[in-house]
C-alpha cells in the first residue's frame, strides 16, 4: 500500500461527525435528562428514539445529506430534535428569524431552497405564505406527531461527514439582507471543544436555552451540552421571573445574559429570595454592559461575567477567553484569544500592521464556518488569502491581549482623523451617570463628519 493511501485511509479515520457523537451521548448518558421544555423532559434515550423518527420522516420527505429543510419556530423541543436529527443524516437545517418581515422572510427560505418548512402554530401563517418555496409544509402538534408515528424508527445509516452543513444561521452584519452562514458539522464540534477549553462546564451543568434557536448564542451551547450530556433547558424567550426562577433551582455553567436584561433579570432573581443554585459563567458582550451592572449581576450571582468577541462565522473565537471578575467592574475590557483559533491583524492591504496599530482582525480556526450559501462573491471576498476577514478592528497590546475598537465599516473620518464610535461609548459607559449610550456619525460642513453621542441618563 502506498504512503498516499495509507494517509487516506488515517484521514478517513479521524473524520468524526457530529452526528456519530451524538450517537455516543444517546448511549452513554441513556436516563440523564436531554431536554426539559416547560414540564416536559425528554431524556437522551428518548431523544434517540425521537430524532431516529424524525431522520425517516425526512427521508420520506426526500430530505438527506446536503438538503435543506427550514424552521420557523419559537423555542421548544421539538427545535432541538430536528437539530439533532439533521446532525445524524447530513442535512442542514435553516433556522428562520422570525423577527424579520414578509420580504426579508421570503428571501432567506428562498436562498436555501429547502424541501420542507417546518413551523409552530404561532408563526403558521408566515410559514404557509412561503408555502411556494419548498416541497413541503409541517406545523408543531398534532399534524407533526402524527407524522413522526408514522415515520420508520430504524437507525440511521451515519453517513454524514465532519464538512457536511449542519444548520444555516442568518447573518446581515451592515450588508443589508441576510446572508446565509452555513455551519458544519466540524465547526460545531470545534466551537464545543473552545467552549470545554476557555469555559468549562460539565454534565450537571444545565444550559438554557432562552435566546432564539436562530442565533448561533443558543444553537452552539445546545449542541456543546448534549456532547457533553447535560440538559438543555429550552424557554419561549426571555421571561424575567421564569429565567430567575432557573437560576435559583439549577446548576448551570453559561448563563447567556444580554446587554439590556440584566437589569430586569437581577430585579427579578432578588425577588425570588433564593440564592442561585450555581452559576460557573455568566453574560456575553460586556462591553454594552453598564459597568454598575457588572459589578451587580457578578456579585448577585457570584459568578464571571464573560468579556466576549465572537459572530456567527467564528463561533465564540477569536477573543471570548477572557472574563471580568466578581464584583469588578470591567476597568480594562482588553480581550483575550480564544482557544484553537490563529489570528492576525492586518491593513487594507492584508498586510499585518504592528503591536499598538488599529487593523482588521482575520482568522483561521475550526470553528470558522463554511462560506455564504449562494454567495461566493461575498465568501471568496471575506476568506481571501486564506483567512476568515471579520471587518472587525483590534490593536494589540503588549501583553498580547486585544483591544476591540470598532466595526471597520463604523469609522468616521474627522477632519483626516480616524474616529471609531465604540471607543467613545466605552468611555460614556464606564461614567455612573451614564445608563446607556449609542455614538453615530453626522455629516459636518467643516470636519466632514462629526460623532454625535445619544445618551441616557
Amino acid at each position: 500500500m502506498t504512503r498516499n493511501q495509507t494517509s487516506a485511509l488515517c484521514r478517513n479515520a479521524a473524520n468524526v461527525s457530529l452526528g456519530a457523537l451524538l450517537e455516543r451521548s444517546f448511549t452513554v448518558f441513556a436516563d440523564r435528562i436531554a431536554l426539559r421544555d416547560g414540564g416536559r423532559s425528554v431524556t437522551y434515550r428518548e431523544l434517540d428514539a425521537r430524532s431516529a423518527r424524525l431522520c425517516g420522516l425526512l427521508a420520506a420527505l426526500g430530505i438527506g445529506r446536503g438538503d435543506r429543510f427550514a424552521i420557523l419556530s419559537e423555542n421548544r423541543a421539538e427545535y432541538i430534535e430536528l437539530l439533532v436529527a439533521a446532525a445524524r443524516i447530513g442535512a442542514v437545517a435553516c433556522c428562520q428569524n422570525w423577527r424579520l418581515t414578509p420580504a426579508e422572510l421570503s428571501h432567506c427560505i428562498r436562498l436555501v431552497e429547502p424541501r420542507l418548512i417546518v413551523a409552530s402554530p404561532r408563526y403558521a401563517d408566515q410559514a404557509a405564505a412561503c408555502r411556494g418555496l419548498a416541497g413541503a409544509l409541517l406545523i408543531f402538534g398534532a399534524d407533526f406527531e402524527k407524522a413522526l408515528a408514522g415515520a420508520s424508527d430504524s437507525r440511521p445509516d451515519l453517513r454524514s461527514d465532519p464538512e457536511d452543513g449542519v444548520v444555516i444561521l442568518y447573518t446581515s452584519g451592515t450588508t443589508g439582507l441576510p446572508k446565509g452562514a452555513l455551519i458544519s458539522q466540524r465547526a460545531e464540534i470545534a466551537r464545543a471543544t473552545v467552549m470545554g477549553l476557555d469555559i468549562p462546564s460539565g454534565a450537571d451543568d444545565a444550559f438554557v436555552a432562552w435566546a432564539p434557536l436562530f442565533h448561533m448564542v443558543s444553537t452552539d451551547p445546545s449542541f456543546a451540552a448534549l456532547l457533553r450530556g447535560a440538559t438543555v433547558i429550552v424557554t419561549d424567550g426571555f421571561d424575567p421571573g421564569g429565567l430567575a426562577g432557573i437560576v435559583a433551582a439549577e446548576r448551570l455553567g453559561h448563563l447567556i445574559l444580554m446587554p439590556g436584561m440584566i437589569a430586569p433579570f437581577m430585579e427579578a432573581l432578588r425577588g425570588t429570595g433564593r440564592p442561585p443554585a450555581g452559576v460557573r459563567w455568566a453574560g456575553v458582550m460586556a462591553d454594552l454592559v453598564p459597568r454598575q451592572q457588572l459589578r451587580g449581576v457578578t456579585s448577585l450571582l457570584r459568578a464571571p461575567y464573560m468579556n466576549t468577541f465572537g459572530s456567527t462565522e467564528t463561533g465564540s473565537p477569536p477573543a471570548s477567553a477572557g472574563h471580568i471578575g466578581i464584583g469588578e467592574d470591567g476597568a480594562s475590557l482588553d480581550k483575550t484569544q480564544s482557544a484553537l483559533c490563529d489570528i492576525r491583524l492586518v491593513d487594507e492591504a492584508d498586510n499585518p500592521v504592528p503591536d499598538g496599530e488599529s487593523g482588521e482582525l482575520a482568522i483561521r480556526s475550526p470553528t470558522l464556518f463554511s462560506g455564504y450559501w449562494n454567495n461566493p462573491e461575498a465568501t471568496a471576498t471575506d476568506f481571501r488569502g486564506g483567512w476568515f476577514h471579520m471587518g472587525d478592528m483590534f490593536r494589540r497590546n503588549p501583553d498580547g491581549t486585544l483591544t476591540f475598537v470598532d466595526r471597520k465599516k463604523y469609522l468616521i473620518k474627522s477632519g483626516g482623523e480616524n474616529i471609531y464610535p465604540a471607543e467613545i461609548e466605552q468611555l460614556l459607559l464606564g461614567l455612573p451617570q451614564v445608563a446607556d449610550a449609542v455614538v453615530v456619525r453626522q455629516p459636518d460642513a467643516k470636519w466632514g463628519e462629526v460623532p454625535v453621542a445619544f445618551i441616557v441618563r
